[in-house]
């Protein structure tokens, strides 16, 4: 089940619109339109919105561009409510290739800033009556969008443009992990900050605040992935998936009811679901897809109607780091598979527990034997 549509190409890179951005229209129209009862008004509202995801596209493209100078390809941008994301095949693994791709972004916004002054100016010499028609207030609010959205992105939020100039920075004296593990509790920082002023801050207008509240949960989760791949890769050395990953987990088969999967997940056991047919991997249900079918379909619907047909995999001798690559909000769980047996899964968390363990000092009686330990045989 998929929950983003494709609205074109550009530049070679598919440009994705998730539903939710749809909610988004739909909620400014209404709004415009119920404060104000005219539809001209609310209509403008929903242009203004186009426009800055417009300028939110050319952003990411930014940043695909960027990275394509290094040999980095970009399997798609994708619009939400609360921005875009450019996903990039991989990270640059070098702090000035890192430091030139997250600049590229907010460096699209300084020229769109600066042309949309340029013209604005322009029109005002030219016909100082025309600065107060409804045009010129347009580009006036496309051109402060631009400013904002240049300080906003250079915060420095890990994973936001501000948090990744930091991580570079810091990966330029500190090292790539060590630089990982202070950029992300600063994020993690700053995502609670996001939050207590979405929820409690009046400085902000209402429709600013819950938009700083999930943007904060944005930065919370991204940090913390980002910080799990990095304590992977530190420790990794030739580490293969099947090493990593856990080999304890439920499956489901297609004709289960949500029911079952709602009760297993509400008991805190489990919360992402391989779907397997005789051991043999047909499909994938995560925690979304089962929150929006229990909603949408009710109980008895079957994991059949919810679950992924498309989904990121990796082998057990490949590297972990394949697999941690693949991780994201809308993968949180990469399975391993041979041919199509399912093997074990692939988390963040189980990533970082593995790191976590390889730390741990094994400590014995002088009385007793001296064994080799097998931690890196879970």
């Amino acid at each position: 089940m998929s929950w983003k549509f494709k609205i074109g190409r550009l530049a070679g890179i598919d440009i994705f619109v998730h539903f939710t951005f749809l909610i988004l229209l739909a909620w400014i129209a209404l709004s415009g339109y119920g404060q104000n009862g005219d539809i001209a008004l609310a209509a403008v509202g929903l242009l203004l919105t186009a426009a800055v995801f417009a300028i939110i596209v050319l952003h990411e493209l930014g940043h695909a561009m960027a990275a394509r100078m290094y040999g980095i390809a970009t399997r798609d941008i994708i619009l939400l409510p609360i921005g875009g994301v450019a996903r990039l095949e991989r990270m640059p693994e070098k702090p000035v290739q890192e430091l030139v791709v997250a600049l590229a972004g907010p460096a699209v916004n300084v020229v769109l800033a600066a042309l949309l002054f340029v013209i604005g100016s322009i029109r005002s010499f030219a016909d100082p009556e025309a600065a107060f028609a409804l045009g010129a207030g347009i580009i006036d609010q496309l051109f402060w969008i631009n400013v904002f959205l240049i300080g906003f992105n250079l915060l420095p939020a890990f994973p936001m443009d501000g948090g990744r100039v930091l991580r570079a920075l810091l990966a330029m004296r500190l090292g790539n992990f060590r630089a990982t593990q202070v950029a992300a509790r600063i994020g993690q920082g700053m995502a609670i900050a996001f939050a207590v002023f979405g929820l409690f801050g009046e400085l902000f207008n209402q429709p600013m605040r819950p938009m700083l509240v999930l943007v904060a949960l944005f930065v919370w989760s991204g940090a913390g992935q980002e910080l799990a791949m990095a304590q992977a890769r530190a420790g990794r050395g030739a580490i293969r998936a099947s090493t990593v990953m856990i080999r304890r987990f439920a499956a489901v088969e297609p004709d289960d009811i949500l029911f079952r999967l709602v009760a297993f997940a509400q008991q805190g056991l489990q919360h992402n679901f391989p779907v397997v047919v005789n051991g043999q991997l047909i499909g994938l249900v995560t925690r979304d897809d089962l929150a929006r079918g229990f909603t949408a379909l009710g109980p008895e619907a079957r994991v059949m109607q919810i679950m992924r047909r498309k989904f990121p995999t990796v082998g057990p001798d490949d590297p972990a780091e394949l697999g941690l690559r693949e991780l994201s909000d809308e993968f949180p769980i990469v399975p391993v598979v041979s041919g199509k047996r399912l093997f074990g899964m692939l988390t963040a968390e189980s990533a970082a527990e593995y790191v976590r363990l390889r730390r741990t000092p094994v400590v014995v009686r002088v009385s007793e034997p001296v064994a080799t330990s097998n931690r890196d045989e879970r």
